[in-house]
């Protein structure tokens, strides 16, 4: 194959030798013709040839450099402006095809060659490569032992496939692809053979963990659930070194979703609709494409323990806007009723004896309610373990108890345990 290729290129000077020589001897016998000679067509195509040449050519230019300039190299460096690197992608006819090689038409710049590894790792792209077709590489090595730029078709695909991702980035081109894998922090979705990771924060609303306190593992077990399913995306970073892509399913909505939060300022009341009830909250519905959350904390004065008890889906419901940061709204309905600690400061201090009805354990101590909205904490380490603190106390059973700490303000007070000994019925 070698030796064909090279009786081709010897071919091709010897036509510009012979060329070269056919001008040389046409513009000598115009110089020793009458300039009213008569001459035939193909006579005054020869002249007006070699005068177009005279004009070009400088006066003091020698017949050694016309020649030379007129050879394969020359026209070469002559035509050559920006000849390949080595990274460049380069596109050229397939000119051969072998069991373990293809050749490229890289003209002028000569002939490149896919082998080796490269023709192994591309193999599967090179079964559907015809002669003629026209097929883009990556320039591995520009001068290998045999005289062939050696190329790349995989690295080229590599190249083309993150120039689209730049190019996805730019116009925010959206994508519909399938979730592949989850874990604790997002998504893992794969395009074009590479993977990207979304990150749970750039999940839309409804695709969005509701899970209390962050909980990683009850995040993965949500996440899990969108494995296998297709998913509006948006590639918002791309990583070539790294070999990483990072995906949004939000990002194209976020100016439009500026705009309606935009409408919104804190404080403001308005009827929503419950769209969801989790463990630690309810979603309510703002308007189309908009929704905030009441945290649990924000449902009532008095302790919520299961806000499933207290609402249903579709059900409406008062809010307040308590707060609006990155596109996300908090409300709350307790901030619709009065607050029971204004009153409640006008009626307890610290070193108060106060009767109250144990409404809840955890892991700090007892919580104890001495009213409607307003409750204390007693603490564990006045019992010494846990399991004494609940054979000294029971739910729902009333105690008496010492006020040792009341901040109305912030809403805070602890108990400490005084009758040890006399727990009376418990309040129906």
């Amino acid at each position: 194959m070698f030796k064909k290729l090279k009786e081709k290129l010897t071919h091709k000077e010897g036509d510009v030798k012979d060329e070269t020589a056919t001008v040389a001897v046409a513009a000598k016998d115009t110089e020793t013709t009458s300039s009213d000679a008569p001459v035939s067509v193909a006579a005054a195509k020869k002249e007006a040839k070699v005068k177009k040449a005279k004009k070009a050519v400088p006066a003091e230019e020698t017949e050694a450099a016309i020649s030379k300039r007129n050879s394969i190299m020359g026209r070469l460096v002559e035509n050559m402006q920006n000849p390949p690197s080595e990274g460049d992608i380069v596109e050229g006819p397939v000119i051969n095809i072998e069991k373990a090689a293809v050749y490229i038409d890289l003209a002028p710049y000569g002939t490149g060659i896919i082998y080796g590894k490269e023709f192994i790792t591309a193999r599967d792209i090179i079964k559907k490569i015809n002669i003629g077709d026209s097929i883009a590489a990556k320039v591995v090595d520009l001068n290998n032992k045999e005289g062939y730029v050696e190329l790349s078709l995989k690295e080229a695909r590599q190249a083309l496939i993150w120039s689209e991702a730049e190019e996805a980035i730019k116009t925010k081109k959206t994508l519909e692809l399938p979730v592949m894998e989850a874990n604790k922090g997002g998504l893992i979705i794969a395009w074009q053979g590479i993977s990207g990771f979304l990150p749970a924060s750039q999940l839309k609303a409804e695709h969005y963990p509701r899970v209390a306190d962050g909980d990683k593992d009850r995040i993965l077990e949500e996440l899990k659930k969108l494995v296998g399913k297709k998913i509006s995306v948006s590639i918002i970073s791309a990583l070539p070194k790294e070999g990483k892509l990072i995906f949004s399913e939000k990002s194209p909505e976020n100016k439009e979703k500026e705009k309606i939060v935009g409408k919104y300022n804190v404080g403001d009341v308005f009827e929503g609709t419950v769209t969801g009830i989790v463990d630690f909250g309810v979603f309510v519905k703002i308007e189309d494409g908009l929704e905030g959350l009441v945290h649990i904390s924000e449902i009532d004065w008095s302790l919520v323990e299961d806000p499933r008890l207290l609402f249903k889906v579709g059900g409406k419901v008062h809010v307040k806007i308590i707060d609006i940061k990155d596109n996300k709204i908090s409300l709350s309905i307790k901030a619709l009723k009065e607050n029971p600690w204004v009153e409640a400061a006008k009626k307890y201090k610290k070193d108060k004896v106060v009767e109250g009805v144990v409404i809840k354990f955890n892991k700090h101590g007892a919580l104890a309610s001495i009213e409607e909205g307003i409750a204390g904490l007693v603490h564990i380490s006045e019992f010494g373990s846990e399991e004494k603190l609940r054979k000294s106390l029971e739910l729902g059973k009333t105690y008496t108890f010492k006020i040792t700490l009341f901040d109305p303000k912030e809403q805070k007070m602890a108990l400490s345990f005084v009758n040890k000994d006399a727990a009376v019925v418990a309040k129906k």
